[in-house]
């Protein structure tokens, strides 16, 4: 079921991303995705760490070193990127942005630091889960900008599953989890919205 969310509810399918992956893209496109994914996922700690600090789950705790170890490197790749792609492009309406991606940033926060039993653990899971799809977009505008991407290093989909499962053994820590993947997948596909309306709003 969670892995049925990400594809379903996740950034796989958004029209703005999958533009990133073509040659026609406009580089504006590229800074402006890359500048903004910055903001909500680029900062340390972020939602894994905060994840792995407010979970008591021995189980999970393997995954969380994995995760947080491989995001680390995401990190990286995501700051080479925007800055070989320049810097933020100006847009019509930035005030409103602003607002947005900070309202975004917040509800992640909140959703990865939250004491509800399950959650944070849920918006960790759903990152780890979206994420490859965030980086087919990213990986083709890296190697426009003549940067190599690095192979992904985080937990495979297997391993995401049965901790998933075991979390699932619990109904109120499987709601709670559930609540933290959708509320993180609705978070992504706002940025990806923004993303497009920026877009247009440059091109009109």
């Amino acid at each position: 079921m969670v892995s049925s969310l990400a594809k379903r509810d996740g950034s796989a399918g958004q029209p703005q991303l999958a533009a990133l992956a073509q040659d026609a893209c406009d580089p504006r496109d590229v800074a402006d995705a890359a500048h903004h994914l910055c903001i909500l996922h680029g900062r340390q700690p972020g939602v894994i760490e905060h994840a792995a600090a407010h979970s008591d789950f021995d189980f999970a705790r393997d995954w969380l070193i994995e995760a947080a170890a491989g995001f680390a490197q995401e990190r990286g790749h995501l700051v080479a990127l925007a800055a070989a792609a320049g810097p933020m492009p100006s847009t019509p309406g930035q005030a409103n942005t602003e607002a947005a991606i900070a309202a975004q940033r917040h509800a992640i926060d909140m959703l990865s630091q939250s004491e509800r039993r399950g959650c944070a653990l849920g918006a960790a899971i759903a990152l780890v889960l979206d994420w490859p799809a965030i980086r087919t977009g990213l990986d083709a505008a890296a190697i426009r900008q003549g940067l190599d991407p690095v192979p992904l290093a985080l937990p495979d989909s297997a391993t995401t599953a049965d901790l998933v499962a075991m979390l699932a053994a619990n109904r109120a820590t499987e709601r709670a989890m559930l609540f933290g993947v959708e509320q993180l997948l609705a978070q992504h596909r706002g940025l990806w919205d923004l993303m497009e309306a920026r877009s247009e709003a440059r091109a009109g």
